[in-house]
């Protein structure tokens, strides 16, 4: 017979594997399992199949709770910008090096100097970034 302290043992170890493959699935499952542990505690006469049906609909409250709460504080995923890293700049201010003549030009960006694209512009103008082109800044006039 599965005893009331035995969910808690699961429960812990579920929390320890989210540790391991954090992604907030085993989190609420372990929750879940330590509600099940609770109630085991206080209604010790339930069954095994009992304990399971319990844990299942548990476990399916738990995930989906768990996804509003992480929807409604905004902790959903960040966009994937794995070998577009000239994406992160785009809305980002920066300072001219070279003028831009004849469309072309290069600004300072970060800790390097980008190639950019947009209207003729001096040397030191200040330029905000709306585009990418693959490895080349698509800029206008801040």
């Amino acid at each position: 017979m599965i005893e009331f302290w035995h969910w808690w043992v699961i429960a812990v170890a579920l929390a320890v594997v989210e540790i391991w493959a954090p992604g907030a699935a085993f989190l609420w499952l372990g929750v879940a399992a330590g509600m099940v542990g609770v109630v085991l505690l206080v209604y010790p006469g339930l069954g095994w199949e009992g304990e399971l049906l319990l844990f299942a609909v548990l476990a399916i409250a738990a995930v989906l709770a768990g996804r509003a709460v992480y929807r409604r504080a905004g902790l959903h995923a960040a966009p994937n910008r794995l070998n577009r890293r000239a994406e992160q700049y785009i809305g980002t201010l920066h300072t001219l090096e070279t003028a831009i003549v004849n469309g072309h030009g290069r600004a300072h960006v970060g800790d390097t100097s980008w190639s950019v694209q947009g209207p003729d512009l001096p040397a030191g103008a200040t330029v905000r970034v709306v585009a990418v082109d693959g490895v080349i800044l698509k800029v206008e006039k801040a």
